[in-house]
């Protein structure tokens, strides 16, 4: 009997300890086992109504991408940019594939193959930030960041895997540094996306 008690505190603390673990939405498509970009363009995070971020945000997602370590070339949002900039028929093809994704959710799989072979990349991480502010929940004062991600294949347009996940952090004085929140989301979001 005492045995089966330790087993089963043993199991529900490993239950309790993986479920820190994971993120609060993740869903990958079907076939993302055959699915390794070699190559990733991270788009131009959307910030919404967080605008102040956007250059935090952007240079956060790439450099988490690029500590994954598992892409032979990441095209930050900065280059991106560069590249769009350069060419009105891609920054054109960018701004139509996203206005769909956003509005409609769909990847239209013309555009999304155009702007892989455009930016040579395999696939394309579209992030936005769901959060970057200081609320309150009853008394307590809170910290909140939060992203939402889809990892797109370029060739294909299929959306291989979505996340979202935010976390929080209670203080009482001083105020938390949000952009070091929303490094440790990014990249906990990012160590979970398939490849």
């Amino acid at each position: 009997m005492r045995l089966l008690r330790r087993t089963l505190l043993f199991a529900l603390l490993f239950a309790m300890i993986s479920a820190c673990g994971e993120l609060r939405f993740s869903q990958v498509e079907p076939g993302i086992g055959n699915f390794h970009p070699e190559k990733i363009c991270v788009f131009p995070v959307a910030t919404g109504a967080y605008t102040d971020v956007a250059e935090v945000a952007d240079n956060l997602i790439a450099n988490a991408v690029r500590k994954r370590g598992c892409f032979s070339s990441v095209i930050s949002p900065g280059d991106m940019t560069k590249l769009t900039e350069n060419d009105t028929r891609l920054k054109g093809a960018v701004s139509t594939y996203l206005a769909k994704l956003k509005k409609v959710n769909f990847s239209d799989t013309d555009m999304s193959r155009y702007i892989g072979k455009a930016c040579n990349a395999d696939a394309f991480l579209v992030v936005d930030v769901d959060s970057w502010n200081y609320t309150t929940q009853g008394n307590d004062k809170l910290a909140k960041v939060g992203f939402s991600m889809e990892l797109v294949e370029a060739q294909t347009g299929k959306i291989m895997w979505r996340a979202r996940h935010y976390d929080t952090t209670g203080y009482n004085w001083f105020k938390p540094d949000l952009s070091a929140l929303a490094k440790e989301v990014a990249e906990k979001m990012v160590s979970h996306m398939p490849h």
